[in-house]
Parts: structure tokens; C-alpha cells; sequence
């Protein structure tokens, strides 16, 4: 299986990185930790899980060189504009104890849905990620949960276009538009939640599909995510399921059984939506 997608670029991102979101709760660095002993080389953190304290520290821990840990944070939504994003940034580095991030992302097109300035914002963090770009603080910059009207707003007045799109994406919520756009214009599109919830690992064709190719649940939806050239940052707290979701078996899913996967009713999905309330789900 290919280990790193090729951003527009140029710069290698690992297919597969470790989620820290909720993974600090209640603890500090150690489940971080054991993602990188289990051999996670790229670590997804944002300013809103406050956790990036316990991933820089877990990180100088290790003693793994920076250069081989792909480290990605975001600002968060209320942070949105270029004088905030530019504190949050720095806010980030200074928590990660590190002089540069491999990938930092708008965390959500919209401070909330009824925002009616939300283009105004998103254009100005994004002039504060483009000089951040060009001054090598960071290797690449891009976004999450935008979908194709919020991109094609960001890049009316871009210079860079963003590099990643990070979206919920999962077997039964596929976001189809979304994905195709950005394929379009060859960003490449990260899931988050790519195992959605015990409601897609448990659902019968999921499982069904999973014994027909001798693997587990979870590493059948990773590997319907990665074989569409999807990367992943699945979560996970103990070392064996870490290495499985990690160390995937070679095998391939046949075209019938994508499509299939592909047209299955909406399961899982975490109520949460840029243009709308969220749904508690």
C-alpha cells in the first residue's frame, strides 16, 4: 500500500495519521505517545482540542526526529480573520513547542451558520496561511469542512490554492460533491471520522464485506477510503488497534463492492455541517 499521497506541491503526506481529537481526555501525552510507538508518523491536532501541549511534549519524548513527524493543526472558527488567525497560529507553534507545522488548516468555513460574513474572514485567514506558506513556517496549507461553495469563495482572490480538504467522510457519508470538486482541482481530500461511529463498524454489510476479506471492520473502511486515494487520520486508544488501523493487509476491494459501499443510505454521521445547526445525533 502506497505510504504518502503526493500533495499539488509536491510535499509527501502520509495516507494514514493518528487523530488526537478526544484522545487526551482526562490523561496527558501518553496515548499520543503510543501512536508514535506504534509507528504513526503524522499527527492531526487543532487549537479547539486543546491538546497540542500534550502532542508537542509526546512528540519531543519520542526522540523521532521533527523532520520524520508530519505535524498538522487548524485555527478554530472563532479565530477566523488575518490579525486572530495569525495569533492562532503562533498560539499553536508555541504549544507544540516547534518553529514550523507540516500542514495548518482553516478548522470551519463559517464562525457559525447564520455568519453573514464569512467570506470576508475566510479570504483573510487565508492571506495570513498564504504568508505563513511563503515565509516556510508552513510545508503546506488548506482547510476543513469546506465544501464547494466555500471553496470556490476562498479562491477568488487566492494566490495558493489550499493543498487539503480534511471532511467527515465514511461509509454512508460519502459527501460525493465535495470529494469530486476537490479532486477537480487537485486538492487532496483527508478524512476525519473515517470509521464514523459504532453504527457503521456494526452495520451488516460493513461486517459482511469485512469476512469476505479477512480483515477487521475497521480496517475494511480504511481501506474503502484509501483505495479511492482518500487519506485517513483514524483514532484509536490501545496499541493493537492502533497497529491494525495502521498496518493494513494487502488486498483490494473489487469496483462492484465500492459502488455498492458508495450508494448505501446516510449511517453515522456526526450532525455536524458548516451551513446548518448541529444535529444531535
Amino acid at each position: 500500500m502506497e505510504q504518502y499521497f503526493v500533495l499539488e506541491n509536491g510535499v509527501k503526506m502520509p495516507c494514514i495519521g493518528y487523530g488526537t481529537y478526544k484522545c487526551t481526555d482526562g490523561s496527558d501525552e501518553r496515548i499520543v505517545r503510543m501512536a508514535l510507538d506504534a509507528g504513526y508518523r503524522m499527527l492531526d491536532t487543532a487549537a479547539a482540542y486543546e491538546n497540542e501541549e500534550y502532542v508537542g511534549r509526546a512528540v519531543r519524548e519520542s526522540k523521532i526526529p521533527r523532520e520524520e513527524i508530519f505535524l498538522t493543526s487548524k485555527v478554530w472558527k472563532t479565530n477566523l480573520g488575518y490579525e486572530k488567525t495569525k495569533q492562532s497560529f503562533e498560539a499553536s507553534l508555541n504549544r507544540l513547542q516547534t518553529d514550523y507545522l507540516d500542514l495548518f488548516l482553516l478548522h470551519w468555513p463559517k464562525p457559525d451558520p447564520e455568519a453573514e460574513n464569512w467570506k470576508e474572514l475566510d479570504k483573510e485567514s487565508w492571506k495570513a496561511l498564504e504568508e505563513f506558506y511563503h515565509q516556510g513556517k508552513v510545508r503546506a496549507i488548506g482547510v476543513s469542512n469546506f465544501l464547494p461553495h466555500h471553496l470556490e469563495a476562498l479562491m477568488e482572490e487566492a494566490d495558493v490554492r489550499p493543498m487539503v480538504n480534511q471532511l467527515e467522510l465514511h461509509v454512508g457519508y460519502m459527501q460525493e460533491a465535495a470529494v469530486q470538486y476537490c479532486k477537480s482541482w487537485g486538492i487532496q481530500v483527508q478524512a476525519w471520522s473515517p470509521l464514523g461511529r459504532r453504527r457503521v463498524l456494526s452495520e451488516p454489510v460493513v461486517e459482511k464485506m469485512a469476512q469476505k476479506y479477512g480483515v477487521s471492520a475497521a480496517q475494511f473502511l480504511l481501506k474503502f477510503l484509501l483505495q479511492q486515494k482518500i487519506a485517513v487520520v483514524p483514532k484509536a486508544s490501545s496499541m493493537e488497534r492502533m497497529r491494525q488501523n495502521l498496518e493494513l493487509p494487502a488486498f483490494e476491494i473489487t469496483q462492484e463492492d465500492l459502488y455498492l459501499l458508495r450508494c448505501l443510505p446516510q449511517i453515522g454521521w456526526g450532525g455536524e455541517h458548516p451551513d446548518l445547526e448541529r444535529v444531535m445525533v
